[in-house]
């Protein structure tokens, strides 16, 4: 009961102490406060950022390679520079039988985007049309919300079904009406409704946003459209555990003997390599993270040594009060243990709110994208994040009161009285 009597009075007595000098101590907390709420604001903002962004690449294969024919920039074996050439359906058998780390390849073939090209009854829609063989989603992963996407049997019997995407589901059918068996007219052809896509990537797409394009099965386009054996773009993806930079370069040296172009020509053949740009990305954001914990806890940082400071000048202050509790019998751990109470009060209560309020402001921000975008944005910290911060905010507490602790230690009682 004793010991209770005096852990109260100790703690009484160290916020008497914090409260002695009202405006020293919010200024002091106020710094603290705005450390920790930087910090923890930043890598909240930092999570729904690299969120917001990743879905840029959803659904594309990290491991997938796209290429597609431009004019050459030198002339070759008799060729002119300036020459125009075009991707066949032939390169897709030299690659498959030559490249054997290939594990999907499909050759892909654009058309659409005319003004109410696809309707439905007295509705029309402007989209894109897209013709593909079924190792397509391998590559870019189809979010199907009604029905299937292209099959084997589409392509051999060259039927006449699409796969449509969100938006064009929108415009041409009631809410939550299944389009599966209507059929549709797409650049003056009717074809059956099979599936249809779901939520798309933003930014990251092959061809246009897959909301707004009509996929249809690779031969049944090359008949619609007349496009012989042209192709224009191949995408593929490597096995597990091979770099697609490899099969990359094995593509474009087969495909230039295969169309007599300059192995030197780096503009002829376009290509796109989603390996290295995931690694572009995944690179930014770690510089970005770096970047967020420098200047997060270097505001923490800012604000700790407020307290030391804060906590120098009120040992100084109470130098005699020191010496007398010394004179008295006081024990050195007592004074220590006293003076780093109440940096570790001060700095604990200033950072838990900070903490509070940045989780607040980030859940303010994440309903408010989160309504306007129909995704979770994910603007917010993990509770590991929050947890390892209050473990760093308490060990800074604890080191902010180290000096001023000392320095109390090192107060003689003799000198102490002289000084008063």
């Amino acid at each position: 009961m004793n010991m209770n009597i005096i852990d109260i009075d100790r703690w009484q007595e160290i916020w008497m102490t914090i409260t002695r000098n009202k405006t020293r101590s919010l200024l002091t907390a106020f710094g603290v406060f705005w450390g920790i709420f930087m910090l923890v604001a930043l890598i909240g903002g930092g999570n729904g950022l690299q969120n917001m962004m990743s879905r840029s690449f959803s659904g594309i294969a990290t491991n997938s390679c796209f290429f597609m024919s431009q004019q050459t920039s030198e002339a070759y074996k008799g060729f002119r520079k300036g020459r125009y050439w075009n991707l066949e359906m032939n390169d897709i058998d030299i690659l498959r039988s030559n490249i054997k780390e290939i594990e999907y390849i499909t050759p892909i073939l654009f058309g659409g985007w005319k003004d109410n090209n696809t309707v439905y009854g007295d509705k029309a829609y402007t989209a894109g049309v897209k013709g593909v063989l079924p190792e397509y989603e391998k590559i870019e992963a189809q979010k199907i919300t009604y029905g299937r996407f292209i099959n084997d049997m589409d392509v051999k019997e060259q039927r006449k079904v699409c796969f449509i995407g969100k938006r064009i589901y929108e415009a041409l059918f009631n809410k939550g009406e299944n389009p599966s068996g209507k059929f549709i007219r797409i650049d003056g052809i009717y074809y059956q409704v099979i599936g249809v896509a779901g939520d798309a990537s933003d930014n990251i797409s092959i061809g246009g946003n897959a909301e707004e394009m009509v996929v249809l099965p690779f031969s049944t386009m090359q008949m619609a459209y007349h496009a012989g054996n042209n192709v224009d773009l191949i995408g593929l993806t490597g096995k597990p555990d091979v770099p697609i930079s490899r099969i990359q370069e094995q593509v474009e040296t087969i495909i230039k003997q295969n169309h007599l172009i300059a192995p030197n020509d780096a503009q002829a053949l376009f290509s796109m390599n989603m390996e290295k740009m995931f690694k572009q990305f995944d690179n930014l954001f770690l510089g970005i993270r770096l970047l967020i914990w420098i200047v997060g806890l270097g505001t923490l940082f800012a604000g700790i040594i407020g307290v030391s400071n804060i906590m120098m000048v009120t040992v100084r202050e109470r130098t005699g009060e020191i010496g007398i509790r010394r004179a008295i019998g006081a024990r050195p751990f007592d004074i220590m243990r006293q003076i780093l109470s109440e940096s570790m009060i001060l700095t604990s209560i200033a950072g838990f709110l900070g903490i509070s309020f940045a989780v607040l402001v980030l859940q303010v921000v994440n309903v408010g994208i989160s309504s306007s975008a129909d995704y979770d944005a994910g603007f917010q910290i993990s509770f590991g994040v929050a947890a390892g911060t209050a473990v760093i905010l308490m060990t800074l507490g604890t080191l902010a009161g180290l000096a001023p602790a000392f320095r109390a230690m090192s107060i003689k009682p003799i000198e102490a009285i002289r000084e008063e």
